[in-house]
């Protein structure tokens, strides 16, 4: 599961990325060249990024001067003028071996496959429910591991806003009385994030979520939430 937990170079092998053109591995995502070709305008050109929640990012290189980036793949296909809107995953292309072949022909797309698994209940705990792990923030304050557990949209609302939130201390922490002056947690017990498969797993497919209903916002503006709902309606 590294490639769940960050580090751009482990999320896709070499064998799958073998022939495509452009590519450029960063720390949190891997870069590749793509298109999308209209029958009036010819091909537009952009560069696509791939993330491990599934999020994909389209930088548009149609024209020097075009500001067009972050956009969603179907924003992209509706911007390069593409006459039959609404099919991305076979109108934008990436170039194999010299090739245009769709993105749904390559490897590219298993993250946000997964990720629209998760959204429609695909790990589920033994409730039922999706299965989201504990996750751990520092306090800036005291510089300690703080355990924020993901069991309900509430929780995971708390979480998501604590990421968002750069100077985060355990006085935000309101579901428990937790004070810089209490003790961490021993390293023995912060392996014990609650997966339905193991109790000592360090991320499966069964408590690390790429995106859902739970821990997803409609009425949040960050860019994660907003591409999450965008592409769910697609």
């Amino acid at each position: 599961m590294a490639a769940a937990n960050g580090g751009g170079a482990a999320l896709f092998s070499e064998e799958e990325l073998r022939d495509v053109s452009g590519v450029r591995r960063c720390e949190d995502f891997v870069e590749v060249t793509c298109g999308c070709t209209s029958h009036r305008y010819g091909d537009a050109v952009g560069r696509l990024r791939v993330y491990a929640s599934g999020d994909l990012e389209v930088s548009c290189e149609c024209t020097p001067g075009c500001r067009e980036d972050k956009l969603t793949p179907s924003a992209f296909e509706k911007h390069s003028g593409r006459e039959t809107a609404g099919k991305w995953r076979n109108t934008v292309w990436v170039m194999v071996q010299g090739e245009k072949v769709p993105l749904s022909k390559t490897a590219l797309l298993k993250y946000y496959s997964l990720s629209h698994k998760s959204a429609n209940g695909s790990h589920k705990g033994r409730n039922g429910r999706l299965s989201h792990r504990d996750e751990f923030i520092h306090c800036t304050e005291c510089g300690k591991e703080r355990r924020l557990r993901l069991r309900s949209k509430e929780e995971c609302r708390i979480y998501h806003d604590a990421l968002a939130k750069p100077n985060w201390t355990c006085a935000d922490l309101t579901s428990d009385r937790v004070t810089c002056g209490d003790e961490e947690e021993r390293a023995s017990r912060k392996v014990l994030r609650g997966c339905p498969r193991s109790t000592s797993c360090t991320g499966c497919v069964k408590c690390v979520c790429f995106g859902c209903e739970i821990c997803r916002f409609t009425d949040c503006g960050c860019q994660t939430c907003v591409d999450f709902y965008h592409n769910s309606k697609e």
